[in-house]
């Protein structure tokens, strides 16, 4: 393309302006209006204090995001291009600018523990030119690990995401979640790439980077064939040599492919992608013009098949006013695969969350749950937010293929008719109550030895009786004995009974924690694939009436062609081919 994207949608508006299209021209402003606040989202991702938020800041050059040795982030740090240094928070609707030095305060665990302050997120603004060229860090949460409730979060943003950085130090080799997470990510984000920090803190820092590169090649089936990019940085060195301006020692960090990679990678992709979309509204936009000044031409050149053509933009115009109709085959083919996706999410979820209840069951059963409850609820918590990642990942690939299916019946070039589906969702575990249980009754030296004296009672007492009859006292050791023995199994019995109360108790808390989890998450994923549906329904519409349209006026130009004198036409195929020139020479420029 010669021009930029916006400079190519500006000329094309200020061609077809005088054919009086505003439906066209709506479509080249809503494309222009998407270049101006098309923004290059990166995910930082990773586990607890993986070094994810100094990697940030050594990329930026700027302390983004706070760094503590002990403390994580709480909140999702995003980081975007701003003219001065601004910290806003984000609440639902509400956003609350505060000091820059407060942010500590509310995006990390020492200053916002669990986030208490129930922030969406944090938004950070930095006056530097790599954020300025759109690009958006977005530095996740790394409390509790890729597999926990917070994690969940992070998932439900991949579809958002146009790149991820999976952060690992260099302490050890992936961990099952993290590859776990890389196998998510790649199936929902066109571009992946895994860094290893920490390289100035632990020696053997190649061997372990060596090993996650096998790992990698190992799991290239699971990751679709793809080969993530590789980086190993440090960001104690990029920090030093950014302070003291030693390039020997930034090369040393690691930095500059990283950055490089972000530059022609992730930013040029995107850049080459929104020109391929531009091209394409322009491309669409024009042919329609140009589609209606032929078929004027042809009239005017020869008025004898005039009406031939009539019939024949009439048959088209007919087909075109079709796809508005509710019986459309595309209205049905969005509404029944919404209809079966909207089943087959419902029927995975819930799936997955009998296994996790099966399972958790089967360890409340095996004893006295109160002893693994704080392990027990973790596992739960880490499973039903796993069994939620992978649903949103899942619906989120199929909501894709339903699109493309759609869109078949549009235009063979289905994918560049597609809308920009980003089938992001909320974090659906937010409104989850915690797994807890009441478990007051409790079994202690004083409770066991009352329901021992009371079982020895009753058998001192039964068989004392019995004994009287031949003739010994109440107290004989046959009564003594057979108190104990009762005594014995009172206590057993109680404790039993108190160990099954507690089994029912935590397994109906477990069932309680699993249903809510499973009412939140279904409704997010209903809400995300009506929204979805809404999306491809007015896209699609836009377009039948786009294409109606353009046949309506070929329809009335070639009419009027019929009752034009001689001089009339000629004079008017002169403008037609000026008309067709100028707007060919437009769209030979746009070019992906």
């Amino acid at each position: 393309m010669t021009t930029t994207p916006i400079e190519a949608v500006d000329r094309a508006l200020a061609a077809i302006a005088r054919y009086e299209r505003p439906d066209l021209e709506a479509r080249l402003r809503q494309a222009r209006a998407r270049l101006q606040d098309d923004r290059v989202r990166l995910l930082v991702v990773g586990e607890f204090k993986q070094g994810k938020s100094m990697l940030v800041n050594g990329l930026l050059g700027a302390p983004a995001c706070p760094v503590f040795d002990d403390v994580a982030t709480s909140v999702p740090t995003v980081v975007r291009y701003a003219e001065q240094p601004v910290v806003t928070l984000v609440r639902g609707d509400s956003r609350i600018e505060v000091p820059v030095d407060q942010l500590a305060a509310y995006a990390s665990e020492s200053g916002n523990p669990d986030n208490k302050e129930r922030l969406d997120h944090v938004e950070v603004g930095l006056p530097r030119p790599i954020l300025g060229e759109g690009l958006e860090l977005v530095d996740t949460p790394g409390v509790g690990g890729l597999g926990s409730v917070h994690g969940a979060a992070t998932m439900s943003a991949l579809p958002t995401a146009d790149a991820v950085l999976l952060v690992s130090d260099a302490s050890q080799e992936y961990t099952a979640p993290e590859l776990e997470f890389l196998r998510h990510a790649v199936a929902v984000c066109p571009n992946v790439a895994c860094v290893v920090t920490k390289t100035d803190l632990y020696p053997d820092w190649r061997f372990v980077a060596e090993q996650n590169q096998a790992h990698l090649e190992a799991a290239k089936i699971d990751l679709g064939g793809l080969s993530p990019s590789f980086f190993t940085v440090s960001s104690t060195l990029r920090w030093h040599a950014l302070q003291t301006g030693d390039q020997d020692v930034n090369r040393e960090s690691g930095y500059p492919p990283l950055v490089t990679y972000l530059r022609k990678k992730v930013l040029g992709e995107a850049e080459s992608l929104a020109r391929r979309s531009t091209a394409h509204d322009v491309h669409a936009v024009i042919d329609q013009i140009i589609s209606s000044l032929r078929a004027e031409e042809s009239a005017q050149s020869d008025p004898a098949s005039a009406q031939a053509l009539i019939d024949k933009l009439s048959v088209a115009e007919q087909r075109a006013a079709g796809l508005k109709e509710r019986s459309a085959r595309w209205q049905q083919t969005l509404s029944d695969g919404v209809a079966d996706l909207n089943a087959d999410v419902d029927y995975d979820l819930r799936d997955r969350m009998r296994e996790i209840v099966r399972e958790a069951e089967e360890s409340i059963m095996d004893g006295d749950p109160t002893k693994i409850w704080d392990q027990l609820t973790k596992w739960v918590q880490d499973a039903a937010a796993s069994a939620v990642s992978a649903n949103s990942v899942w619906a989120t690939q199929r909501a894709r293929w339903l699109a493309r299916r759609v869109a078949e019946h549009f235009d063979s070039e289905r994918e560049q008719t597609l809308p920009s589906l980003q089938t992001s969702s909320g974090d659906p575990l937010r409104s989850v109550r915690a797994l807890e249980v009441r478990s007051d009754e409790k079994f202690g030296v004083g409770g066991r030895f009352l329901s021992g004296l009371r079982g020895g009672y009753s058998g001192l007492l039964m068989f004392g009786l019995l004994g009287s009859a031949i003739g010994l006292s109440l107290i004989n050791p046959i009564s003594i004995g057979a108190a104990v023995l009762l005594g014995g199994k009172t206590i057993g019995d109680e404790r039993k009974r108190i160990v099954q109360r507690r089994q029912n108790d935590a397994k109906a808390a477990l069932r309680r924690y699993i249903d809510d989890v499973t009412f939140h998450a279904g409704k997010e994923s209903r809400d995300v694939l009506r929204a979805m549906q809404r999306d491809l329904r007015d896209h699609f519409t836009a377009l039948a009436e786009q294409l109606k349209r353009s046949l309506q006026e070929s329809i009335q130009s070639a009419q009027k062609s019929v009752k034009a004198s001689s001089e009339d036409r000629n004079a008017r195929l002169k403008e037609i081919a000026a008309e067709l020139a100028a707007l060919e020479k437009i769209r030979a420029e746009v070019t992906p």
